[in-house]
């Protein structure tokens, strides 16, 4: 081999190098179009669209990583390009669509209701920016089997959820801009928290699973058929409050079994 065909390998190398993955990056993309899109449907009122499309970036976030595995190319560009992702997505959009559908309308009962309504907003956006930079710079030294806080497309789907019933069932005024600003603010602290979350990454789809089970999970399609937005809140509210539950009840534990070694000696 002379140095003219060391030369041009290496050429090729730099070449492959400076450019880019397509299929997990179109997965990214596109997911990043539905956080984009779910803004712009919130300003036009689609509010139940808006909802959806913050879904469908869920789903989308949810593949890229998986695409890129399977066929193996990862890299750092796309590990930065799905955070940024993310942020836009899961950060942004969920707050904005929620500020045009209840917070706005906080400003109704006053300047400063009004100036809660946005700073609920931004709260959330900066809880998710925050949330994101820590898990980046927490990647491959924490458990995988958790989360550290309510990870931000868990967060969006509360809100985007929260959206989607409201819109759907009619309901406006000032109840519901409260009960939005205090779960929108709720989220954004938990995302932020050090409380624990399952992560659901080492569930093997393959192992047996109790006969209740298969009959909670019937359950629960029937009712996503009655009513599919409602079955979503549902859903990631009782996520959003397994963490908090589940630390208390690991507290409690640790404490009876305090108490119960100084009994023994």
């Amino acid at each position: 081999m002379n140095e003219l065909d060391t030369d041009t390998e290496v050429s090729e190398v730099v070449k492959r190098r400076r450019g880019i993955y397509l299929l997990p990056n179109l997965f990214t993309t596109a997911a990043l179009f539905s956080g984009f899109y779910a803004v712009v449907a919130a300003i036009n009122g689609d509010f139940w669209i808006a909802g959806m499309a913050i879904f469908v970036a869920m789903i989308l976030d949810g593949m890229d990583g998986r695409v890129a595995r399977l066929t193996n190319t990862q890299s750092e560009f796309g590990v930065q390009y799905d955070s940024l992702s993310d942020m836009v997505s899961f950060g942004v959009a969920p707050a904005l669509v929620v500020f045009e559908w209840a917070l706005s309308g906080m400003q109704d009962m006053g300047p400063t209701w009004g100036k809660l309504g946005w700073i609920g907003a931004f709260t959330y956006t900066a809880c998710a920016a925050l949330r994101l930079a820590r898990f980046n710079t927490q990647v491959g030294v924490i458990d995988k089997r958790y989360f550290q806080g309510l990870p931000s497309p868990a967060a969006a789907a509360v809100v985007a959820s929260l959206v989607w019933v409201g819109d759907d069932l009619g309901a406006h005024g000032l109840p519901i801009e409260v009960v939005a600003w205090l779960l929108t603010v709720s989220v954004a602290l938990l995302m932020v928290s050090n409380i624990r979350y399952y992560s659901f990454k080492e569930f093997d789809f393959r192992y047996r699973v109790p006969f209740m089970a298969i009959v909670v999970l019937a359950v629960v399609f029937a009712v996503a058929q009655v009513h599919l937005p409602m079955t979503l809140f549902l859903i990631f509210l009782v996520y959003m409050l397994s963490g908090p539950i589940l630390t208390v009840l690991q507290r409690r534990q640790r404490r009876q079994q305090r108490v119960g070694g100084g009994e023994i000696e």
